[in-house]
């Protein structure tokens, strides 16, 4: 064994982890008594598949991953256009059926795969300086980078991902060194989009998620959730 590897793993993130895990089954436990526990046995399952990949992949090194990042995020990609040719779940088209009872959502993993990749582009991008990732080209780049994987998501449509891309994607940029003014425009552009989008572009069932979200008390039951 490597003594390494088990001094790198951020021990506190895999303890909070599993902590999660247990409170989500006991909670399915709880919550699927009366439907046969379909819901509970789906998540065991998961959990049976995914620990083990999480090993495998722990005594994988990171700049091996790396390298071959740009491959995963070209199929990433694939999948991305591919799942838009399935046959719609609950209005949107993000999921791939398996079986009658498992789906596989792609862009669940092009999220690993697109911080992966991006660390990797700006890490080459800032080769000689830090400041590199604020030229116009460069900073073009890692923007084109998340917008392919972003519209593919947003016309599945599933915009959660979408912000949940949006939010990471900034934070990352934020770390690499980008400049201020850069942040102060796009501050700027979110204040005056986010009223746009609400009123314009969400659908009726995004709206309603997040005005029971400010609001819990328009939906004691969870109905419109």
């Amino acid at each position: 064994m490597n003594k390494k590897i088990f001094k790198n793993i951020e021990w506190g993130i895999l303890i909070c982890c599993i902590i999660l895990l247990c409170i989500g089954l006991v909670a399915l436990f709880s919550a699927t008594q009366d439907a046969g526990f379909d819901e509970l046995k789906k998540q065991v399952l998961w959990s049976a598949v995914s620990i083990p990949i999480m090993i495998i992949v722990i005594f994988i090194d990171y700049n091996t991953i790396a390298k071959i990042s740009p491959v995963l995020y070209g199929l990433a990609i694939i999948a991305l256009i591919a799942v838009l040719f399935t046959e719609p779940i609950n209005g949107a088209r993000s999921w791939f059926k398996i079986t009658e009872n498992a789906t596989i959502q792609p862009s669940e993993f092009a999220k690993i795969i697109l911080i992966i990749f991006l660390a990797y582009i700006i890490s080459k991008l800032q080769k000689q300086d830090k400041t590199e990732i604020n030229k116009i080209w460069k900073l073009g780049l890692v923007l084109l980078a998340v917008g392919i994987p972003v519209f593919l998501i947003a016309i599945q449509p599933d915009y959660g991902t979408v912000m949940s891309f949006i939010i990471g994607v900034a934070f990352m940029l934020f770390a690499a060194g980008l400049d201020k003014k850069y942040i102060i425009v796009t501050l700027l552009v979110i204040v005056i989009a986010v009223p746009l989008l609400y009123n314009f572009v969400l659908p009726s069932h995004a709206k309603a998620r997040i005005d029971v979200f400010l609001n819990p008390e328009l939906d004691p039951r969870g109905s419109r959730i």
